[in-house]
């Protein structure tokens, strides 16, 4: 019996993943950090991680339609699939003069 105990946590283990994610201009200001890690449930798309963050972090709700997504350095789209290490960044508009 213990061994089902035991699969039953590994098979917990394999359907999340921790990603790193990165905060920039006003997404910093409106979470107050820098970056973080997430844990999140395997096959998430980046879209299903922002939503994520933003019950977290209801003020991030502003920047939604007008922040980019970048997945380890690239720029992603809202369907771009996240794995276990990656890195997700939330870009806000810049301005400047």
């Amino acid at each position: 019996m213990s061994q089902n105990v035991e699969n039953e946590g590994k098979e917990k283990d394999e359907k999340s993943i921790k990603i790193k994610v990165l905060f920039f201009a006003r997404a910093r200001d409106l979470t107050g950090i820098t970056d973080m890690s997430l844990e999140v449930p395997s096959s998430i798309t980046a879209l299903d991680c922002l939503n994520e963050l933003i019950s977290r972090f209801p003020g991030l709700e502003e920047l939604r339609n007008c922040m980019l997504l970048a997945l380890n350095q690239e720029y992603a789209m809202d369907s771009t699939t996240v794995c276990d290490g990656d890195e997700l960044a939330i870009i806000p508009p810049i301005s400047g003069g």
